[in-house]
């Protein structure tokens, strides 16, 4: 089994948090969550597109990147590894969730590595699926620049087939506070389409 072909399988898709939306609307907004597979870096990995916008503004699709799904070394323990990246020019490439024509002439050139933005990955297979977990080393600083101030964020997901969860938070970099996403909790998608 090719572990990088079956986390890129659970993961690409469309997906939503209705039921946790409905349940908890306090803290937790209706999102709609769009991952297509990209050729990027087909020798060695599966590329991967994510955005997300609120349900009541799908036309306003936010937090565009890349993840980049390769194997590792430590077959054992982390037998995968996620790394991010972000678009140079972001707006080009937002809505290519639900438009993923936009990504056809995605170049390399377009993007930009995030050093610090890398996850390590488990694996397990039980009855009810394939399971994998993604959470940073503890030495792991994801750090980005928007709008021309630097911002953190804590990543991180669990996948298996048909849920994702989200437990990305942004975090103040001088206090280490949580300002958003999963501060109470993961944000518990359920794919709705297969891409």
């Amino acid at each position: 089994m090719n572990l990088v072909s079956t986390l890129a399988r659970d993961l690409c898709g469309e997906f939503d948090n209705r039921e946790q939306a409905i349940a908890d609307p306090i803290w937790f907004v209706h999102l709609r969550a769009w991952h297509r597979p990209v050729n990027l870096f087909t020798n060695d990995s599966c590329t991967v597109f994510a955005e997300q916008a609120n349900v009541l503004q799908l036309d306003q699709a936010y937090r565009q990147r890349l993840l980049r799904i390769r194997s590792t070394d430590d077959r054992a323990e982390f037998p995968l590894n996620v790394q991010y990246y972000s678009f140079k020019n972001p707006a080009a490439f937002r809505g290519a969730g639900q438009n993923p024509d936009r990504l056809g002439n995605l170049t390399e050139d377009q993007i930009e590595l995030l050093p610090g933005c890398i996850l390590q990955v488990t694996y397990e297979q039980s009855l009810q699926g394939d399971r994998f977990h993604a959470s940073p080393p503890a030495d792991a600083c994801c750090c980005f620049s928007y709008q021309g101030e630097t911002r953190q964020v804590s990543l991180g997901f669990e996948v298996s087939p048909g849920k994702f969860f989200s437990h990305d938070r942004g975090i103040d970099p001088n206090t280490g506070k949580a300002l958003w996403g999963a501060i109470l909790g993961a944000y518990e998608f359920t794919k709705r389409k297969d891409y």
